[in-house]
């Protein structure tokens, strides 16, 4: 139960990261934004897989 606890705060904050940068950086520009949420997604992914992932 811990684990799911831990997999969806970390979603939640990916989630929080990329709201945040649309917001911020890539207003009317949904081409660099596709991408820039891309990046962060595949960011997110490899921290997970490196540092989170158990087993």
């Amino acid at each position: 139960m811990r684990g799911s606890t831990a997999t969806i705060s970390y979603i939640v904050a990916m989630v929080a990261v990329i709201v945040a940068v649309d917001v911020l950086f890539f207003k009317g520009r949904s081409g660099q934004r596709l991408l820039a949420n891309a990046g962060i997604v595949l960011i997110f992914a490899a921290f997970y897989v490196r540092f989170l992932k158990r087993g």
